[in-house]
C-alpha cells in the first residue's frame, strides 16, 4: 500500500498505463491507501480488477478526444490531487528496437517512440493539468528514465528512446512553469524508476546488476514514496525512485 500523507484526504487519483507492469502495481498500492477515494486506471483495454473504488477507463492514446474526454470523467470524482503516467516504449516486434549504432536510426521508429513517450504524455498533461487541484498539493509525474539524462548520457546508443525521454522531460520542465502560475500547490515532475521486471526491460535484464532489478510492487511504492516528499519548489525535477534528483 502507499501513504499518501502529503495529499488531501480521499485523494483522487489517475494512473495512466493501468495495466503495465508499473501501472498495475501502482493501482494495487493506491487501492491499498485508505487515503484514496477514487483510482482512476486508464489504459487502452479497460483492467480486469474489480474493486469499490478502482474506476477503470479504456482510452485511445492516439485520439486527443478520448483522451480529454477521460480526463473531464475522472474530474467528475472531484479535483484531481495525483496523475501518474506509466505509458511507454523501448521496443516492438518488429519495427521498434533500441538503435545500437547510428546506422540503425529509422525515421518511423523513432517518431513512433517520440509519440508514445513524449507526444501523449504532453496531451495527458494538457487536459489532466487544469483539472488538478488548486486549495492544496496537486501531481502531474510521467515516468521517465535516466537515460533521457543529457548531462548523464556517456555510452551512446539507444538515440530515440534517450531523444522522447529528454524531450519528456522538458515538456515537464516547461509546463511546470506556466502550471505554477495557475496551481502554486501544483507540482509537475518526472520520475525515473530504475531498471524493473517489466515486458519493456526483460530482452535487456542480462546484465543488470545483482540487486538492481526491481520487482514492479517495489517500484511503486517507492515512486509514491518519493512524490509524497515533493514540496511544489520541487516542480519541474526529474527525481530517480531513491528520491534523488537526476540532471537533465
Amino acid at each position: 500500500m502507499s501513504n499518501l500523507s502529503s495529499f488531501n484526504d480521499a485523494a483522487n487519483v489517475v494512473v495512466v498505463g493501468a495495466t503495465g507492469g508499473i501501472g498495475s502495481a501502482l493501482v494495487e498500492a493506491l487501492l491499498g491507501d485508505p487515503r484514496v477515494a477514487s483510482v482512476n486506471a486508464l489504459s487502452r483495454n479497460a483492467p480486469t480488477i474489480v474493486h469499490d473504488r478502482l474506476h477503470a477507463c479504456a482510452v485511445d492514446f492516439a485520439d486527443e478526444a478520448s483522451i480529454a474526454a477521460a480526463a473531464e470523467a475522472c474530474a467528475q470524482r472531484g479535483p484531481i490531487d495525483l496523475v501518474v503516467v506509466a505509458t511507454g516504449i523501448l521496443h516492438r516486434e518488429p519495427d521498434v528496437q533500441p538503435e545500437k549504432r547510428i546506422a540503425d536510426v529509422s525515421a518511423a521508429a523513432m517518431s513512433e517512440v517520440l509519440r508514445i513517450n513524449t507526444v501523449i504524455p504532453a496531451l495527458l498533461a494538457k487536459h489532466f493539468l487544469p483539472r488538478l487541484r488548486r486549495d492544496g498539493k496537486s501531481v502531474f509525474a510521467a515516468i521517465s528514465a535516466r537515460v533521457g539524462s543529457i548531462g548523464d548520457n556517456r555510452l551512446g546508443g539507444w538515440v530515440s528512446y534517450r531523444a522522447s525521454k529528454a524531450a519528456l522531460n522538458m515538456v515537464a520542465r516547461t509546463f511546470a512553469i506556466e502550471q505554477a502560475r495557475s496551481h502554486p500547490a501544483s507540482l509537475v515532475v518526472t520520475l525515473h524508476p530504475g531498471t524493473t521486471d517489466t515486458a519493456l526491460s526483460k530482452p535487456f535484464q542480462r546484465n543488470v546488476p545483482d540487486g538492481k532489478l526491481f520487482t514492479p510492487p517495489f517500484v511503486a511504492e517507492r515512486l509514491l514514496g518519493v512524490l509524497d516528499g515533493l514540496s511544489p519548489e520541487d516542480s519541474g525535477g526529474f527525481f530517480a525512485w531513491d528520491g534523488s534528483r537526476i540532471e537533465y
